[in-house]
């Protein structure tokens, strides 16, 4: 397969040795073997580096610094990647042995794409959170507003030209969550994009320390990259009318808030509900759930649980 480009898939890993093996198995089983796999050791302090060292695969390279966040440990590695695309797997991540071959297709059937993206699954989640998912055709779809909205496929569903990356600057370190999604809707919203549609990505669900495990934060900073490329691309925000913008920003906020209040996580949807009313978004209605998040929470908890009896 020497004919065909070099992918390089980064991957960084703070404290992943529990999964690392199979991550990284993942990526030296592919049917597609012209890649290289740069792996970040971001300042682990388990067993992670160590099991880097036993490996011998030439294709492997080892970056290890001190622990600086997931954006700035794979911005490292983009500028030490050597191919011409680029795949994303974090530790607890794995791919079907195809994937990359599949993904790698999509630009041999359309040469104008700039990224292919997959179907993904998470393991280990029950009910509809662990179902496998394909996301949507975008092309096909009015884009900028769905992809603005939410992004369908995660950091490892992808493969991405390095010249789209480099073009957009890689990842915004600002951020600790949704850097993915702003990535991706800084390459996608000026590029053609590809579905592969089958399920070629996994997430292993899995105990410990995990940035999306802060609903609240999550939630946010995905409202905030919405922000952030608003003010970064004021041409396609003039494309958008004001009422719908406030919907697909505001209101998807608004329904992530709910999601934790009808879950009763109350500490999470009063932060999101906050942020809410700072933008003076809302119905009537909205608001009748919205104002009691500033109640001190030993007031709003107790309002809640008269409710529930």
């Amino acid at each position: 397969m020497s004919h065909f480009p070099l992918i390089s898939v980064i991957m960084p890993c703070f404290n992943g040795s529990k999964f690392l093996n199979r991550s990284i198995e993942s990526v030296f089983n592919q049917t597609y073997s012209n890649i290289e796999l740069i792996v970040v050791n971001d300042g682990s302090t388990d067993g992670s580096l160590a099991i880097l060292n036993t490996l011998q695969d030439p294709r492997l390279i080892i970056i290890n610094q001190e622990n600086t966040g997931v954006c700035k440990a794979r911005n490292r590695a983009i500028t030490q990647a050597k191919g011409e695309f680029i795949a994303f797997l974090d530790a607890d991540d794995t791919w079907e042995s195809e994937c990359l071959f599949k993904l790698y297709q999509a630009f041999i059937k359309q040469p104008e794409t700039v990224l292919a993206y997959c179907g993904w699954q998470n393991i280990g989640l029950p009910g509809a959170r662990g179902d496998p998912f394909i996301p949507p055709d975008y092309e096909k779809l009015n884009k900028l507003e769905l992809l603005f909205e939410n992004c369908g496929w995660p950091i490892h569903a992808a493969l991405t030209r390095r010249c789209a990356i480099d073009e957009v600057g890689g990842f915004d370190e600002r951020f600790i969550t949704s850097e993915d999604f702003l990535l991706w809707l800084k390459i996608a919203s000026q590029h053609i994009i590809c579905l592969v549609p089958e399920v070629l990505a996994y997430y292993h669900f899995h105990e410990g320390e995990q940035a999306t495990q802060n609903t609240a934060k999550t939630a946010i900073n995905h409202w905030l990259a919405q922000k952030t490329f608003l003010q970064d691309n004021p041409t396609l925000k003039a494309k958008f009318d004001k009422k719908l913008l406030a919907k697909l920003m505001h209101g998807e906020l608004l329904r992530r808030a709910y999601e934790c209040y009808w879950k009763r996580d109350l500490k999470a949807a009063r932060t999101i509900f906050k942020a809410v009313i700072k933008t003076g978004y809302g119905s009537f209605n909205d608001w009748k759930y919205m104002l009691p998040s500033m109640l001190p929470y030993s007031i709003h908890s107790a309002l809640l649980k008269k409710m529930d009896s």
